[in-house]
């Protein structure tokens, strides 16, 4: 064990190198009044006499033990008292609640007791709630996550540091033992109640501190040590890798909609564990991203971007999202209905058509004489002016839409031209098709011009069509 002296300084430089211990500032410290957060407290006390600071006693009554509950808040009230701590207090009666809503006991109360304590930071303006998990804490709930199966981000554990809305939750006892609390409290006479819930085998926890790490300790003694151990190394190895996630999310997801576009080859060319982590973060921005981030969902995702076969996929996640994956391109987001149909004229004098519907528009400039396209440029198409039938028309496809493609003889299907091209179902409706007053389509921007109204030698103005896309 550790001397007493060590550990609080240990506690004291890290909380200074944080930036949460500073003179004039304010904390919030959530005490139950069982032993490990009345050491908190006792050693708060201790930093706020050495330099200055306001810590403000925050105690939230379950009331699940009657008159137990109402013992251990008149502890800790008069504790804060006696120590010059200002104290608030909340009754959440979560017994009546509970048999209300029907939730669950555990998350029901972490719902309400963590809506108390935003209060009370908001209240006295901390930027910072403090709480008193330790590192017997954090060794129990790797194990329990292990045995109920977990990733790199559940063998984490407890972050000693977690930003919750506006307020910054830290834990400074995090690598402090239990055993080390109690001698504290022993040491320095520090009153605390004794919860006799923590007897209780109903409690998932209690059955892993009780029954489940006494018996594994037989084999290794220093077991919590290794989990707590564990945790660090897991703990930077998932903020890097969430660090490259986000990266590559910036990189390579486009928002649409409510939902987001990935392109297939670049996900393929990411490591599996990126791959999963990405979807993750895809699947964060669900309205309800704990039932969308099971293991076998997000494995099913990376299956279907990953095949070759088929080469259009539909997948029904859950919570009104789809995926959808056609050729190269996917979306991954909530259904979206059908593109509704557009149709834009343009007459001789026309500069410029918007189509907010392909997200872009297409400019158009009269110049003199002979003028080419850029050759490879798809995004551009030059007409012999006076060859031209107008009002022009800018439109989305038709059922049995054809065009004569310059460079081949005889027509062909504009829905088989974009098969060949591997357009993805989705955009089809969206790419804007540009006819003439006839109905003769003369170009697909980003696809193919037709063999009608060429630039020739004896061209005496040329109508250049520029298809730009809205950034």
């Amino acid at each position: 064990m550790r001397r007493h002296e060590h550990w609080t300084e240990d506690v004291k430089a890290q909380a200074k190198e944080e930036g949460w211990w500073r003179a004039g500032g304010t904390v919030v410290a959530a005490v139950s009044g069982g032993p490990d957060s009345m050491a908190l407290l006792r050693l708060l006390k201790e930093m706020a006499e050495s330099e200055p600071m306001r810590v403000v006693v925050a105690h939230a009554n379950h009331q699940f033990r009657g008159a137990e509950s109402d013992a251990e808040a008149e502890l800790v009230r008069k504790v804060a008292e006696q120590w010059g701590m200002a104290f608030e207090t909340a009754s959440l009666g979560m017994p009546d609640y509970i048999e209300e809503t029907g939730q669950n006991a555990q998350s029901a109360s972490r719902e309400k007791r963590y809506a108390f304590l935003d209060e009370v930071a908001d209240k006295h303006g901390s930027p910072y709630l403090l709480t008193a998990h330790h590192a017997d804490d954090q060794a129990e709930t790797v194990l329990m996550r292990v045995l109920r199966g977990t990733g790199i981000g559940g063998l984490a554990g407890i972050p000693y540091r977690r930003r919750e809305d506006r307020l910054e939750l830290i834990r400074p006892l995090l690598r402090i033992t239990k055993c080390e609390l109690l001698e504290y409290c022993k040491r320095n006479g520090v009153p605390y109640a004794v919860d006799s819930s923590n007897a209780d085998r109903h409690y998932f926890r209690n059955l892993v501190r009780l029954d489940v790490l006494p018996a594994l300790e037989r084999y290794n003694p220093r077991l919590k040590d290794s989990l707590v151990r564990l945790a660090d190394l897991a703990a930077a190895d998932d903020d890097y890798m969430e660090e490259q996630a986000v990266r590559v999310f910036r990189e390579a997801v486009t928002p649409s909609g409510d939902g987001f576009r990935l392109e297939r080859r670049r996900f393929r060319g990411l490591h599996v564990a990126l791959q999963r982590r990405l979807i993750k973060l895809i699947l964060n921005c669900s309205a309800n991203p704990r039932q969308m981030l099971d293991f076998r969902l997000v494995e099913e995702i990376s299956e279907a971007l990953s095949q070759e076969r088929p080469a259009t996929v539909r997948v029904d996640i859950g919570d009104g999202w789809v995926l959808r994956r056609e050729y190269e391109e996917t979306y991954i987001g909530p259904e979206q209905p059908e593109t509704m149909r557009f149709a834009y004229r343009a007459d001789e004098l026309a500069t410029e058509i918007a189509i907010p519907e392909a997200g872009g528009r297409i400019r158009l400039e009269r110049l003199e004489g002979a003028v080419q396209g850029r050759p490879g440029n798809r995004d551009e198409a030059c007409f012999d002016a006076e060859e031209l039938r107008y009002p022009l028309l800018v439109r989305s496809r038709l059922a049995g839409d054809t065009m004569r493609p310059y460079g081949l003889n005889g027509t062909k299907k504009v829905q088989d031209m974009f098969v060949d091209a591997k357009v993805p179902r989705s955009r089809r409706d969206k790419l804007p098709l540009l006819a003439d007053g006839d109905g003769r389509i003369l170009w697909i921007p980003g696809l193919r011009r037709s063999g009608h109204a060429l630039v020739r030698e004896h061209t005496r103005t040329t109508l250049r069509a520029t298809y730009e896309a809205e950034n």
